[in-house]
């Protein structure tokens, strides 16, 4: 049971999730960290009011992210084979992850921009810094420990729905534990690939707290 070949499909499997999940997590931060810096700028006492702009983005984050992820997975088959021309595969599970993720990111970002203090921004303003320097030396570096903490939290999660995406052919550990912990009742590699996530969730977390730890200009 556990020989070589065993022991390099999992390898492969942990390859595989790492890729899915980091992958996903940038370019799911290249769509929701504009989303939600708009979000708040755009929003009731932002930096640059404007209500039709916030309420098309909040309409968007909060439908999307009402769509469970294996639902979306299988909704968005098309696109995805259109992107990256087939719908099975690690590198194919990527494509919904990021639409799942993209505005689960953009919740992470508007909390994380929103705990800025007021004053700090006002003061920027008196000074006659314009709006992309707010944003850019104020609100990110103020907020830099909560992102970080955010994003670590944004990984884990995604993570958790590239494991999922075993059920309906995607790569990784998921559906190594699938295939062979469920179809065909291998408990033992159940066991092992899921303290294997296990693991991974808590290296992650563990990278994100001392990260947010250290850019904490209050310590």
């Amino acid at each position: 049971m556990w020989n070589e070949a065993m022991i390099q499909m999992l390898l492969l499997g942990i390859v595989e999730t790492l890729y899915m999940t980091l992958c996903s997590t940038l370019f799911g931060y290249l769509l929701g960290l504009p989303m939600g810096i708009l979000l708040v700028t755009s929003g009731r006492g932002g930096i640059l009011p404007c209500r039709p702009l916030f309420k098309v983005l909040d309409v968007i984050v909060n439908l999307t992210r009402s769509i469970p992820f294996l639902i979306l997975m299988i909704a968005v088959i098309p696109f995805t084979r259109l992107v990256v021309g087939t719908s099975i595969g690690s590198t194919a599970t990527i494509v919904p992850l990021v639409l799942s993720a993209a505005p689960f990111i953009a919740r992470l970002v508007e909390s994380s921009l929103q705990e800025v203090d007021q004053g700090v921004i006002e003061a920027a303003q008196s000074m006659g810094a314009s709006p992309l320097q707010i944003v850019y030396k104020v609100l990110l570096p103020e907020a830099l420990p909560s992102l970080i903490n955010g994003a670590a939290i944004a990984t884990t999660t995604i993570l958790g729905y590239s494991a999922m995406a075993g059920a309906v052919g995607g790569g990784g550990l998921g559906n190594i534990a699938i295939s062979y912990g469920y179809n065909r009742y291998q408990t033992d590699v159940m066991f092992v690939t899921v303290v294997l996530l296990i693991i991974i969730v808590q290296i992650f977390q563990e990278i994100g707290t001392r990260g947010a730890r250290r850019s904490d200009k209050r310590r």
